[in-house]
């Protein structure tokens, strides 16, 4: 007799195919789109750009897809840590839209890391995306890195509006939000992915100046 813990796990696995199908659509037109220009000799830089963010979120979603049919789907690969805070940064500035936000990157050094590339950039995604939307118009927000023996850091910081304090204590708790769309489950996803990666994430500081998170990540050694 099925249980209702199998028929969800069922169930999910029949959504997670389904939504899959149609994501695959998505990355099809990508290459007919990107055939097309170059049958044509067309070179737009942007709308190649555009292309290969639309390919890498859809990507990142059938990878959390997966997670609906297996658990501990973590597919590690070594990569230098820059490079993939970039590509981060670059999927990120889509929701920048009409504001004036400037986003640096500072990093004196490199490292290499061992993570699962889709959901470290998930975790940064959604670090930068709340960055954003702390930002009320005209604003900065920083990626900077700093690099030790066994592991490096990775800052992310803005100036807009700070969280409010009694969401401090529990902002990593699911269902915890400070938006009123917000469905308070980024930060609580992020930190949990981080943490089987070897990984942890935490808010430094919140204050009238700016705020600050931080994911410490362990460096793979050679």
């Amino acid at each position: 007799m099925q249980t209702q813990n199998d028929f969800l796990k069922n169930q999910a696995r029949c959504i997670s195919h389904e939504i899959r199908n149609q994501i695959s659509i998505s990355d099809v037109y990508c290459e007919i789109i990107r055939k097309h220009l170059q049958k044509n000799n067309v070179s737009i830089p942007s709308v190649d750009n555009a292309l290969n963010c639309i390919q890498k979120s859809s990507q990142m979603i059938n990878n959390s897809l997966l997670d609906l049919k297996a658990l501990g789907n973590y597919e590690y690969k070594t990569l230098d840590l820059n490079s993939i805070l970039l590509q981060g940064i670059e999927l990120a500035k889509v929701y920048v839209h009409e504001k004036h936000i400037d986003i640096l990157f500072e990093a004196e050094q490199n490292c290499i890391v061992s993570v699962d590339e889709n959901k470290f950039l998930a975790a940064l995604i959604n670090l930068l995306k709340n960055a954003v939307e702390a930002i009320e118009f005209e604003g900065w927000i920083k990626i900077q890195t700093e690099v030790f023996n066994d592991f490096a850091k990775v800052k992310i910081s803005n100036n807009g509006e700070k969280i409010p304090q009694n969401f401090i204590e529990r902002l990593f708790d699911e269902g915890q939000t400070t938006k009123n769309y917000g469905s308070g489950l980024g930060l609580f996803i992020s930190k949990n992915n981080l943490k089987l990666m070897g990984a942890d994430l935490n808010l430094i500081k919140s204050d009238n100046v700016s705020t600050v998170f931080e994911i410490t990540v362990p460096i793979k050694k050679s």
